[in-house]
């Protein structure tokens, strides 16, 4: 089965957009995007969550804001997204947020979504990319930090930048309290981010 494509052209849409999130934990992230785009929203609404973990809390998240939530295995990449693929063809997706998503997707998915497919990545990008972000940032004793989001490409964490927030980096932080205020960044500016490429108002990366 091939990957889906997106089904509208470029963004604005003319009409309320619908979200797709996939994530792998807590969904903290998620519940962000549901509280800012909730059903009936005249932008844009969060109509499926997909999860590779069975027992993600972000699943429970969903039912509970009445979002349809799906676990799908992951054996294998292939597998996985031939199962995505459908699921987002059903559901009519415009835009897929990868929100604390623990898994590479293969160049082709990532074409076909390509301008349609954004995550949100615990640092400063280019700075500090794949994981542990905050540990590389202590390590390299920069005095400041933060969240990027960002299109995702065929790279890890190299896709173009929509939006970014600082965050200061004070005495005595170690990963976890650096952590807690990057991911409370996050929640801010992930919402404000699809709201930019969905109003098109993005330029599109371009300088």
């Amino acid at each position: 089965m091939t990957t889906a494509a997106p089904t509208a052209g470029r963004f604005p849409l003319g009409r309320p957009a619908r979200l797709a999130v996939l994530a792998s934990g807590r969904g903290s992230n998620l519940q962000a995007l549901l509280t800012a785009f909730p059903p009936g929203h005249e932008l844009a609404s969060v109509v499926l969550v997909v999860s590779n973990k069975a027992g993600a809390q972000a699943l429970e998240r969903a039912r509970a804001a009445g979002v349809a939530a799906h676990h799908v295995a992951w054996p294998d990449r292939a597998t996985f997204e031939a199962a995505l693929s459908e699921l987002l063809r059903e559901a009519e997706v415009d835009l897929v947020c990868l929100a604390g998503f623990m898994r590479l997707l293969s160049p082709a998915f990532t074409a076909a979504w390509a301008g349609r497919l954004l995550n949100v990545h615990p640092s400063l990008l280019p700075a500090f990319p794949g994981l542990d972000a905050h540990g590389q940032a202590l390590r390299a004793g920069v005095a400041e930090t933060g969240c990027t989001v960002h299109m995702v490409d065929e790279g890890v964490d190299t896709g173009p930048v929509v939006l970014q927030r600082r965050v200061k980096v004070v005495e005595g932080d170690d990963a976890a309290s650096l952590a807690a205020r990057v991911l409370a960044a996050e929640h801010v500016a992930y919402p404000e981010a699809v709201r930019l490429v969905l109003r098109g108002e993005w330029d599109g990366g371009r300088a």
